[in-house]
């Protein structure tokens, strides 16, 4: 076990609000274990932007790791050539040109419809009703699971992050995460002989496609719906949450001043989606005199690290004029987010202007809360518009 000084936290202090703590770890313990996650944390932003790229020391094969236990060993979780293979293979569904040609009508399709049945309402929540539907209508899409219905997407995504991230062995969620997956599998077998005959730009018919084993199969699916839906449809939420709240910039990107993506990319800086990675050491190491050991946990607190005060101008604000390009949202290395062109499509070119020109006067109508820290979002969002 490596010798890095112990920082203790509050779990659920941590959970409701990790800033405070993150930043006293940069400042003054920038490798620290802590206990309650039985990990050692690096938190400044260099350090993880160089390091997640040593994959022989820093390793995301981890057999005993909480995403490979649940939900098989995917991409994510395999370092080198396994790695670029498997995602070799995905890239027809998640290439620029298939978001262009492709992706992006669907999302505009998708999004048009929610907005019609929401607009009427003059009321919402715009986490749980608006953003939500979107992105998991976005997902029954790409992934090519058509007959799973939004909520269900929506509902096996959060069971699949609830248990990656249940670091206290909450049996309840680790059971629950076990149901979402071997649903998704089922409904992965059902579509297998649809597409097998029509195929398409889809995940599964591309990875069908690509010669990928069942196993294979199973376990990258898993995680797009984990990441894809959590993520997005935490960003859309998110986004709409820091513009109304900074009524300035919101006129900016509406007239056309500023594009929507600086927005996207400043949001995800500023409350990182996904807060950290977790990585498992492979041979002795030192950083910051702390020596890290064969086997130690260690998690890349990407949350953390965009909110340096030596890389960020002002790391604690949301300002879409800031220089965000030294931002490790999407990650910093060789398990740079795969599905990067998606999100930003469906996201900044599509979703926000479409929301925003849809739902005239949009504002908020009630207290924003947000939680989480290894994957943090608006949990809650009351809204209204002239309808």
């Amino acid at each position: 076990m490596s010798d890095a000084p112990t920082y203790e936290i509050d779990p659920q202090a941590f959970w409701a609000d990790p800033y405070p703590d993150l930043k006293r770890m940069r400042e003054k313990y920038p490798v620290a274990y802590v206990p309650q996650l039985g990990a050692t944390l690096i938190t400044r932003r260099d350090d993880i932007f160089v390091n997640e790229k040593k994959i022989e020391i820093f390793s995301s094969d981890q057999p005993e790791g909480l995403m490979t236990q649940l939900m098989g060993q995917n991409l994510m979780r395999k370092d080198g050539k396994p790695h670029m293979d498997e995602r070799k293979a995905i890239f027809p569904t998640v290439s620029p040109r298939t978001v262009k040609t492709v992706w992006k009508e669907e999302f505009e399709r998708v999004t048009t419809e929610v907005l019609d049945i929401i607009q009427p309402l003059g009321k919402a929540d715009m986490a749980r009703d608006i953003a939500r539907r979107i992105s998991a209508e976005a997902l029954r899409v790409v992934t090519g699971l058509a007959t799973v219905s939004w909520e269900d997407m929506d509902r096996f995504s959060q069971g699949m992050i609830d248990g990656c991230a249940n670091y206290s062995g909450d049996p309840e969620v680790e059971a629950n995460c076990h149901k979402c997956t071997q649903e998704i599998e089922a409904c992965i077998d059902e579509m297998i002989p649809i597409l097998e005959q029509a195929p398409n730009t889809s995940l599964l018919s591309v990875a069908l496609q690509s010669g990928m084993s069942q196993e294979q199969i199973y376990a990258n699916v898993k995680l797009a719906i984990s990441g894809g839906q959590n993520e997005m449809r935490d960003v859309i939420s998110g986004v709409i949450w820091a513009l109304l709240n900074h009524p300035d910039q919101l006129k900016e990107v509406i007239t056309g001043d500023v594009p929507w993506l600086n927005a996207f990319e400043e949001y995800s800086r500023w409350i990182s989606p996904v807060g950290m990675s977790p990585r498992r050491v492979n041979q002795t190491y030192e950083l910051h005199g702390v020596t890290l050991e064969p086997e130690d946990r260690v998690f890349f607190m990407f949350g953390s690290g965009n909110r340096d005060k030596e890389i960020f101008e002002k790391p604690e604000e949301f300002d879409i004029h800031q220089d965000y390009s030294a931002s490790i949202a999407l990650g910093a290395g060789p398990h740079f987010c795969a599905g990067a062109f998606v999100a930003r499509c469906l996201i900044a070119d599509v979703a926000l202007p479409m929301i925003f020109e849809r739902l005239k006067g949009l504002r908020l109508d009630g207290e924003t809360t947000f939680g989480g820290w290894a994957f943090r979002g608006p949990l809650n969002m009351p809204v209204v518009w002239d309808a």
